[in-house]
């Protein structure tokens, strides 16, 4: 009995503990979500190990060929008339053996110019990583402000839940009473039904926007993120100059970077073959005892290709045609960045000026206040159904303009910053 009661209390402990964990709601600034992403992204951490790699190609590369010891044409055994004609004597102390040490000397510089290209392949390394962070952070921006959209949107229709529920409560006890008719109540529900339908899908939207920011972030799948705004008034493009977004483009852009790296890449790479035209020589020692002539036998020498037939012709024309291919694609990357900053900069002055012309209506900041006033209106009779339901739903469609309006120029203005490859200041 004993035994059973503990299960069930550890199973209520349980039990209570998931229930706690669905609960645990996150708060948190755009600011803020974005240093626990910097932070905790696992694709960040993966990426940054490709730095840790390239450091390691180029340790490789300034280490030295390791020397060559060869043991050969030892005497295991001999036939007593072997060691009568070489006065030998017994084994192993006059046995015949040869030993041979031998180092590769590369000639030409080659280890040091293979270190330059490695060198430059390193920092190719780090513009890809800015690249892969410029691009989550962007995709991380644009969920936290579809975020802030759909948390403001969603309070517009609790506020109308809230206001068809107060008139749906009356209105149910003036039916009992028999001073309306049910079709009015009727019509109440329908509205207060649709609302419902709204305010699911505008949930299983959230919940996929939820999905996507807390993979972003690595967190425990129990917590449920909600996003605070701040205070942080936009840029007027009337402020920025496009002709400095074009050069901060070509700047700060890690792609642009990146492509003009790849041309000192194969630079490097051409300097590296041209190189191996020049053959490299292998230093030899050599110990022969009872091998030759003489008892004990030290020689030196030295081993070298003649290059006659292969001088690396086809690898040298390869690495010439990657630097003028990687040019031409430099050349390319530049005018599209410079494309992309002009058709960002355009949409974001146009999502501007309609921010701008929505912000400052009067009629449209002021539509929280009416919902009161036309809820109260209503009870006290004062104007009909289809009067509240036209405004309910005004209501609802010039709340949801203003809110898209605010997030499609946050999204245009994160974009702007990508095009850039910076934050504008």
């Amino acid at each position: 009995m004993k035994k059973y009661l503990f299960l069930i209390i550890i199973g209520f402990f349980f039990i209570q503990n998931a229930f706690a964990q669905e609960q645990q709601i996150l708060k948190l600034t755009p600011e803020q979500v974005e240093t626990v992403f910097l932070r905790q992204n696992l694709e960040l951490i993966a990426e940054q190990m490709n730095i840790d790699l390239a450091d390691a190609e180029i340790v490789q590369a300034k280490l030295w060929d390791n020397p060559e010891l060869s043991i050969s044409s030892v005497n295991l055994w001999s036939t007593e008339n072997q060691r009568k004609e070489l006065e030998m004597g017994s084994f192993p102390k006059n046995t015949q053996f040869s030993i041979a040490l031998s180092q590769l000397i590369q000639t030409a510089n080659k280890r040091g110019k293979l270190i330059n290209r490695e060198k430059v392949s390193r920092e190719i390394t780090v513009r890809e990583f800015e690249e892969v962070l410029r691009g989550l952070k962007v995709e991380l921006r644009k969920l936290i402000h579809e975020m802030e959209y759909l948390q403001s949107y969603q309070q517009i229709l609790y506020n109308q839940q809230r206001s068809l529920e107060q008139l749906i409560a009356a209105y149910s006890k003036q039916v009992l009473q028999g001073n309306i008719a049910k079709s009015e109540l009727l019509r109440l529900q329908s509205s207060s039904l649709e609302l419902e339908n709204e305010k699911n899908e505008l949930q299983t939207d959230l919940n996929a926007q939820q999905k996507e920011l807390k993979s972003l972030l690595n967190v425990d799948p129990f917590v449920w993120i909600e996003i605070e705004k701040d205070s942080k008034e936009l840029i007027n493009p009337d402020h920025l100059s496009l002709a400095n977004l074009l050069e901060q483009a070509t700047e700060s852009r890690p792609d642009l970077k990146r492509q003009q790296l790849q041309v000192r890449y194969y630079e490097k790479a051409l300097t590296y073959e041209k190189s191996q035209r020049i053959p490299d020589m292998t230093l030899n020692a050599d110990y022969d005892r009872q091998g030759g002539v003489w008892k004990d036998f030290v020689g030196f020498g030295v081993s070298f290709d003649l290059p006659f037939l292969n001088r690396n012709q086809g690898n040298i024309k390869a690495a010439k045609i990657n630097r003028d291919r990687s040019e031409y694609l430099a050349r390319q990357q530049q005018n599209k960045a410079q494309h992309e900053v002009v058709e960002a900069f355009s949409n974001y002055v146009q999502a501007y000026r309609f921010y701008k012309k929505t912000h400052e209506n009067e009629l449209l900041t002021e539509l929280d206040s009416m919902l009161d006033i036309y809820t109260k209106n209503l009870l006290n009779k004062n104007i009909s159904m289809l009067e509240y339901i036209d405004f309910m739903n005004a209501y609802k469609s010039n709340k949801q303009t203003v809110f898209h309006s605010a997030k499609n120029l946050q999204i245009l203005f994160e974009e702007l910053q990508y095009t850039i490859g910076t934050d504008i200041k």
